[in-house]
Protein backbone atom coordinates (compact mmCIF):
# COMPACT_ATOMS: atom_id res chain seq x y z
CA UNK A 1 0.00 0.00 0.00
CA UNK A 2 1.24 3.47 -0.89
CA UNK A 3 0.01 6.42 1.14
CA UNK A 4 1.50 9.89 1.51
CA UNK A 5 2.28 11.26 4.94
CA UNK A 6 -0.65 13.58 5.57
CA UNK A 7 -1.07 16.41 5.19
CA UNK A 8 1.11 17.21 2.19
CA UNK A 9 1.93 20.88 2.73
CA UNK A 10 2.81 23.55 0.20
CA UNK A 11 3.38 27.27 0.68
CA UNK A 12 -0.37 27.99 0.67
CA UNK A 13 -2.15 24.63 0.75
CA UNK A 14 -2.59 21.36 2.58
CA UNK A 15 -3.51 18.16 0.74
CA UNK A 16 -5.25 15.50 2.80
CA UNK A 17 -7.79 12.71 2.40
CA UNK A 18 -11.34 13.79 1.65
CA UNK A 19 -13.68 13.45 4.66
CA UNK A 20 -17.46 13.33 4.93
CA UNK A 21 -17.30 16.68 6.75
CA UNK A 22 -16.12 18.21 3.44
CA UNK A 23 -19.56 17.84 1.86
CA UNK A 24 -20.56 21.53 2.05
CA UNK A 25 -17.29 22.71 0.48
CA UNK A 26 -17.31 20.03 -2.24
CA UNK A 27 -20.97 20.62 -3.08
CA UNK A 28 -20.22 24.34 -3.40
CA UNK A 29 -18.13 23.68 -6.51
CA UNK A 30 -19.60 20.39 -7.79
CA UNK A 31 -22.99 22.10 -8.09
CA UNK A 32 -21.66 24.72 -10.52
CA UNK A 33 -22.16 24.35 -14.29
CA UNK A 34 -18.80 26.06 -14.97
CA UNK A 35 -17.05 23.33 -12.95
CA UNK A 36 -18.81 20.35 -14.52
CA UNK A 37 -18.77 21.79 -18.05
CA UNK A 38 -15.86 19.61 -19.22
CA UNK A 39 -16.54 16.54 -17.09
CA UNK A 40 -17.66 13.42 -18.91
CA UNK A 41 -21.22 12.39 -18.06
CA UNK A 42 -21.47 14.97 -15.29
CA UNK A 43 -23.68 17.96 -14.85
CA UNK A 44 -24.05 20.16 -11.80
CA UNK A 45 -24.49 17.83 -8.84
CA UNK A 46 -27.28 17.88 -6.32
CA UNK A 47 -26.37 17.65 -2.64
CA UNK A 48 -27.18 13.92 -2.70
CA UNK A 49 -24.92 13.39 -5.72
CA UNK A 50 -22.14 15.40 -4.05
CA UNK A 51 -22.54 13.23 -0.94
CA UNK A 52 -22.08 10.11 -3.08
CA UNK A 53 -18.97 11.70 -4.62
CA UNK A 54 -17.51 12.67 -1.23
CA UNK A 55 -18.28 9.21 0.16
CA UNK A 56 -16.43 7.58 -2.74
CA UNK A 57 -13.46 9.96 -2.48
CA UNK A 58 -13.23 9.45 1.30
CA UNK A 59 -12.21 5.85 0.62
CA UNK A 60 -9.50 6.88 -1.85
CA UNK A 61 -6.75 7.72 0.64
CA UNK A 62 -4.07 5.31 -0.62
CA UNK A 63 -2.97 3.34 -3.65
CA UNK A 64 -3.42 -0.31 -2.78
CA UNK A 65 -3.63 -1.90 -6.24
CA UNK A 66 -3.45 -0.99 -9.90
CA UNK A 67 -6.61 0.92 -10.86
CA UNK A 68 -6.94 2.64 -7.48
CA UNK A 69 -7.41 6.39 -7.20
CA UNK A 70 -5.72 8.59 -4.60
CA UNK A 71 -8.08 11.58 -4.21
CA UNK A 72 -6.94 14.41 -1.97
CA UNK A 73 -8.78 17.48 -0.74
CA UNK A 74 -7.05 20.77 -1.54
CA UNK A 75 -7.38 22.90 1.59
CA UNK A 76 -6.77 26.66 1.79
CA UNK A 77 -7.76 28.80 4.77
CA UNK A 78 -9.43 25.78 6.43
CA UNK A 79 -11.78 25.24 3.44
CA UNK A 80 -11.73 22.55 0.76
CA UNK A 81 -11.33 24.43 -2.52
CA UNK A 82 -10.90 21.42 -4.80
CA UNK A 83 -9.37 17.99 -5.24
CA UNK A 84 -6.34 16.49 -6.96
CA UNK A 85 -6.00 12.83 -7.77
CA UNK A 86 -3.68 10.19 -9.11
CA UNK A 87 -5.15 7.07 -10.70
CA UNK A 88 -2.70 4.16 -10.73
CA UNK A 89 -3.00 3.04 -14.36
CA UNK A 90 -0.13 0.51 -14.60
CA UNK A 91 2.05 -1.11 -11.97
CA UNK A 92 4.33 -2.69 -14.59
CA UNK A 93 4.81 0.61 -16.43
CA UNK A 94 4.79 2.71 -13.23
CA UNK A 95 2.22 5.05 -14.78
CA UNK A 96 -0.53 7.17 -13.25
CA UNK A 97 -3.12 9.63 -14.51
CA UNK A 98 -3.42 13.06 -12.92
CA UNK A 99 -6.77 14.74 -12.35
CA UNK A 100 -7.83 17.98 -10.67
CA UNK A 101 -10.74 20.29 -10.03
CA UNK A 102 -10.72 23.64 -8.24
CA UNK A 103 -13.53 25.98 -7.21
CA UNK A 104 -13.60 28.85 -9.76
CA UNK A 105 -13.40 31.44 -6.95
CA UNK A 106 -9.79 30.29 -6.52
CA UNK A 107 -8.75 30.27 -10.19
CA UNK A 108 -5.99 32.52 -11.47
CA UNK A 109 -3.75 32.37 -8.38
CA UNK A 110 -1.66 29.30 -9.24
CA UNK A 111 -3.32 27.11 -6.60
CA UNK A 112 -4.20 24.27 -8.99
CA UNK A 113 -0.61 24.22 -10.23
CA UNK A 114 0.65 24.23 -6.64
CA UNK A 115 -1.62 21.35 -5.61
CA UNK A 116 -0.87 19.24 -8.71
CA UNK A 117 2.85 19.89 -8.30
CA UNK A 118 2.76 18.62 -4.71
CA UNK A 119 0.91 15.46 -5.73
CA UNK A 120 3.28 14.82 -8.65
CA UNK A 121 6.27 15.36 -6.33
CA UNK A 122 4.91 12.54 -4.17
CA UNK A 123 4.08 10.41 -7.21
CA UNK A 124 7.50 10.70 -8.79
CA UNK A 125 9.30 10.61 -5.45
CA UNK A 126 7.88 8.28 -2.81
CA UNK A 127 5.53 6.34 -5.11
CA UNK A 128 8.18 5.85 -7.80
CA UNK A 129 6.25 6.72 -10.95
CA UNK A 130 8.05 6.58 -14.28
CA UNK A 131 5.36 8.53 -16.16
CA UNK A 132 2.32 10.63 -15.39
CA UNK A 133 -0.26 11.77 -17.90
CA UNK A 134 -3.44 13.83 -17.95
CA UNK A 135 -6.26 14.21 -20.45
CA UNK A 136 -8.81 16.88 -21.27
CA UNK A 137 -11.41 17.89 -23.83
CA UNK A 138 -9.58 19.68 -26.64
CA UNK A 139 -11.61 22.86 -26.02
CA UNK A 140 -10.76 22.93 -22.30
CA UNK A 141 -8.01 25.50 -22.71
CA UNK A 142 -7.57 26.15 -18.99
CA UNK A 143 -6.82 22.50 -18.29
CA UNK A 144 -4.38 22.29 -21.21
CA UNK A 145 -2.58 25.41 -19.93
CA UNK A 146 -2.31 23.88 -16.46
CA UNK A 147 -0.75 20.71 -17.87
CA UNK A 148 1.75 22.82 -19.81
CA UNK A 149 2.60 24.82 -16.65
CA UNK A 150 3.36 21.51 -14.95
CA UNK A 151 5.95 20.82 -17.64
CA UNK A 152 3.86 18.19 -19.39
CA UNK A 153 4.15 17.94 -23.15
CA UNK A 154 1.19 17.42 -25.43
CA UNK A 155 1.67 13.91 -26.77
CA UNK A 156 -1.57 13.41 -28.64
CA UNK A 157 -4.75 14.86 -29.97
CA UNK A 158 -7.20 12.03 -30.34
CA UNK A 159 -9.60 13.26 -33.01
CA UNK A 160 -13.29 12.54 -32.35
CA UNK A 161 -12.23 9.85 -29.91
CA UNK A 162 -15.17 9.93 -27.51
CA UNK A 163 -18.79 10.96 -27.23
CA UNK A 164 -19.16 14.09 -25.13
CA UNK A 165 -22.70 15.26 -24.44
CA UNK A 166 -23.94 13.59 -27.61
CA UNK A 167 -21.20 14.85 -29.95
CA UNK A 168 -17.87 13.40 -31.02
CA UNK A 169 -15.05 15.27 -29.29
CA UNK A 170 -11.28 15.53 -29.53
CA UNK A 171 -9.19 14.68 -26.47
CA UNK A 172 -5.73 16.07 -25.66
CA UNK A 173 -3.18 13.90 -23.85
CA UNK A 174 -0.26 15.46 -21.97
CA UNK A 175 2.51 13.58 -20.14
CA UNK A 176 5.79 13.92 -18.30
CA UNK A 177 8.47 11.41 -17.32
CA UNK A 178 10.12 11.14 -13.90
CA UNK A 179 13.50 12.28 -15.24
CA UNK A 180 11.86 15.31 -16.88
CA UNK A 181 10.05 16.12 -13.64
CA UNK A 182 13.29 15.94 -11.64
CA UNK A 183 15.10 18.13 -14.19
CA UNK A 184 12.51 20.89 -13.95
CA UNK A 185 12.01 20.81 -10.18
CA UNK A 186 14.58 22.35 -7.83
CA UNK A 187 16.00 19.92 -5.24
CA UNK A 188 13.79 19.64 -2.14
CA UNK A 189 15.40 20.30 1.23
Amino acid sequence: MFRPTYPIRTARLALRPVALDDLDDVHAYQSRPDVTRWMLDAGPRTRAQALASVTAMAGEDALRAEGDCLALAVVADARVIGTVELVWRSAADRTAELGYVLHPDHHGRGLATEAATALLDWGFGEFGLHRAYARCHARNEASARLMARLGMRQEARHVESYLFRGEWADRLVFAILAREWRERRPPQE
